[in-house]
């Protein structure tokens, strides 16, 4: 039995729906896949995946577990007022249902929620105009980056309103001072705007510590750029679409254990 045809028995060893189950094994690989890229921050940080079919429930990481750790099984789920709906022993992290909980009820296209401290963009989050176009990664995100200033550690509910007012209509935030936060319909979707958003944030620090004069498109030909890539023009597909069974296969053949 491959790893694919293994999900159902999972599912019922768990007692839990196969739709539930999959979403699980579809965030902890996200989980996973962070962590291999080294983008996460100890048991810091959190990703969220709404259940299938209920739009007030969703799954996140137990508070304590490495991204490495976590399974399918180990996740916990809780409702948009932090109840845990799990029989588990894990506690979740305040400032992640602060957070995650205010953007899944208010968006409804932001099936998964993903916020980390990854270091490039944390170092352009403090910069004024956040990421520049300086490169073709950046060209996605070329007036389309939302950015929520640094209010302290988010565990104030009244921060809600405001994380929900600053996204916007945007699948991406640099939150000031602290991290990024980006929104998919998948795992898949949310994990590759965070790939990508941070391979500019790289990019842009090393131009800017090489001291030169930095060159940067006209505004016509960035935001031509950038509907490209939202319009899905010529073969460019959704993040993930393509990225993200290839990522999931690579998993499978390294450490399959987030299936568990």
């Amino acid at each position: 039995m491959n790893a694919v045809s293994a999900r159902e028995p999972h599912a019922a060893a768990h007692g839990i729906e196969p739709a539930e189950w999959d979403a699980r094994v579809k965030l902890a690989a996200c989980y996973r896949m962070v962590a291999k890229l080294g983008m996460d921050d100890l048991i810091y940080n959190h990703i969220s995946l709404r259940v299938p079919g209920q739009d007030d429930q969703f799954l996140i990481n137990p508070y304590g577990l490495l991204f490495d750790e976590i399974m399918a099984s180990s996740l916990v789920k809780i409702d948009t007022n932090g109840t845990k709906l799990d029989d588990t022993p894990h506690a979740v992290n305040v400032a992640a249902f602060v957070i995650h909980a205010a953007i899944h009820t208010s968006n409804h296209d932001a099936a998964c929620v993903l916020h980390t401290h990854s270091d490039a963009s944390v170092a352009v989050s403090g910069q004024e105009k956040g990421l520049l176009p300086l490169s073709q990664f950046a060209m996605r995100f070329y007036d389309r980056q939302a950015f929520h200033d640094y209010e302290g550690v988010a565990i104030d509910l009244d921060e809600q309103a405001r994380l929900v007012r600053d996204l916007g209509k945007h699948k991406v935030m640099l939150m000031r001072n602290h991290g990024i936060l980006t929104v998919g319909r998948t795992p898949g979707e949310a994990f590759m705007l965070l790939y990508y958003f941070e391979r500019a944030a790289r990019i842009q620090l090393q131009m800017q510590a090489a001291g030169a004069v930095l060159v940067m498109p006209p505004h016509e030909v960035c935001e031509k750029a950038a509907r490209q890539f939202w319009e899905l023009q010529g073969d460019i597909l959704v993040p993930g679409e393509r990225e993200w069974p290839a990522l999931m296969r690579q998993l499978d053949r390294t450490d399959p254990s987030y299936r568990n």
